[in-house]
């Protein structure tokens, strides 16, 4: 029998609703029967569009939004039945880092404020002890200590971004939700992030969910993934199946776009509008997930 997963997102579905006055409501489903698994320790990759729901499904995974439906379970539990205190605890286990660290981090405080921020909250050892935890940190993302004394605007973008992956370790998380974290840097410091984030999976043993619209970094950094269209999730495979045999046409017109696929489809609804075509999208809502090979889904 296979473990647990560590994270367990069951048909989850977000629907936002626009009232018009003597119109019909516009309902727009932002994320529409989502549903995957994370293991402990692993990096998995959930690639969309602008607009194709992943933020939203990120949100509704850290509890910072309600879901119409479904569950989202860590650790086996349902995060939305959890009482405040165990609610509490899953906030130490679960850490979001965001695309723009500069507007993440309070302008007004210093390095070691802001990474102190969740030690104090969660009230988490002494003073002395708080501030060789910060020492700690900032030497684990490749930050000299003495940058605890420099506010937001005396940093680099790349800077900024190990500050805040700094202060989302400071409490031990199992769970690391990154949603577009690297895309605001240039290609070669975020290449240094993705390495950082690399060694610190490996050697904390975290799982990732890494939430980007950048293939290339998907096919780096991860070792499942799910692409997203529309709110749904057209094809779900490890990295290396899905970049070597793509089977949904979305898929092959987000790797062809991007370089890291020669064969474009001939499919009249896809070949000439690019991976922004809305058409096909009805198919989707139809069409199960399959197995087409083993352990590779798509909606075809």
């Amino acid at each position: 029998m296979p473990p647990r997963p560590l994270l367990h997102v069951d048909r989850l579905e977000k629907q936002f609703i626009r009232r018009r006055l003597l119109r019909a409501p516009v309902v727009t489903r932002a994320v529409d029967d989502v549903s995957f698994d994370i293991r402990g320790g692993e990096s998995f990759g959930l690639v969309g569009e602008s607009g194709s729901g992943k933020t939203t499904a990120a949100r509704c995974i850290l509890r910072l939004t309600r879901p119409t439906s479904g569950d989202v379970r860590f650790d086996g539990e349902s995060i939305y039945t959890m009482s405040r205190a165990r609610l509490r605890t899953l906030r130490r286990a679960m850490q979001p880092v965001f695309q723009d660290p500069y507007s993440s981090l309070d302008p007004r405080r210093t390095v070691q404020q802001s990474v102190t921020e969740p030690l104090v909250v969660h009230e988490v050892g002494t003073r002395e002890s708080r501030r060789a935890r910060v020492a700690e940190l900032l030497n684990l993302v490749g930050l000299d200590p003495a940058y605890g004394a420099r506010k937001p605007h005396e940093l680099s973008g790349g800077q900024r971004q190990r500050i805040a992956l700094a202060r989302a370790l400071a409490l031990g998380p199992r769970l690391l939700v990154l949603d577009e974290p690297v895309s605001a840097l240039d290609a070669s410091v975020a290449a240094q992030i993705v390495n950082l984030l690399l060694r610190l999976r490996q050697d904390l043993n975290l799982a990732l969910l890494f939430i980007t619209h950048d293939l290339r970094l998907v096919r780096h950094l991860t070792t499942r993934v799910a692409v997203m269209r529309a709110g749904r999730i057209v094809e779900s495979a490890s990295t290396l199946a899905l970049f070597a045999s793509p089977h949904h046409p979305y898929t092959h017109e987000l790797l062809s776009a991007a370089g890291l696929w020669k064969e474009r489809l001939a499919d009249p609804d896809l070949a000439h509008a690019g991976p922004r075509a809305d058409s096909g999208v009805g198919d989707d809502r139809v069409l199960p997930l399959r197995e087409v090979t083993p352990a590779h889904w798509a909606r075809v």
